[in-house]
């Protein structure tokens, strides 16, 4: 199989994360503002900021952002600052789900999680797919689990 590309909409998904994210993070520098500690537009430009670098943190997520199923194992490649690299043996696959949450759902985009044997938190999961994408992929990942571990793999 060649490498996939997740759905270009998952940057809008990342995208309106990252601007919730920043008006978070903005709220008590304008909480300063509101009791005078800072002048106005001080919490405009931190505001401005972090909205900026996780929009451009959304886009370069995506650039780096890929996956591949081969005989042996599924392969994962994406971060920005630190670019993460991840195995996941066939045979260590316990079970896989489709999930799709309420943002991901308004730009009809879904994730599939797969869950594999080993220690706590040991699951990956792939977003930006179609829903029928990830329906089919965690099809074919219970497939080639069951074909590589015989019947108990998922």
């Amino acid at each position: 199989m060649t490498t996939q590309r997740l759905h270009p909409r998952v940057r809008i998904v990342w995208m309106i994360r990252a601007v919730i994210v920043a008006a978070f993070l903005t709220a008590p520098v304008a909480g300063a503002f509101y009791f005078g500690y800072v002048p106005e537009w001080v919490p405009i430009v931190v505001g401005a900021t972090f909205a900026v670098l996780g929009v451009v943190h959304a886009v370069l997520r995506y650039r780096r952002w890929s996956y591949e199923i081969r005989e042996d194992a599924l392969y994962l490649d994406r971060g920005v600052i630190t670019q993460v690299r991840t195995t996941v043996p066939l045979v260590r696959i316990q079970h896989v789900d489709s999930r799709r949450g309420p943002v991901e759902r308004g730009v009809g985009l879904a994730s599939c999680v797969v869950y594999t044997a080993g220690s706590r938190g040991a699951d990956v999961r792939i977003p930006g797919l179609t829903p029928d994408g990830a329906s089919d992929l965690r099809e074919e990942l219970k497939r080639l689990a069951i074909r590589a571990d015989g019947e108990d793999a998922v």
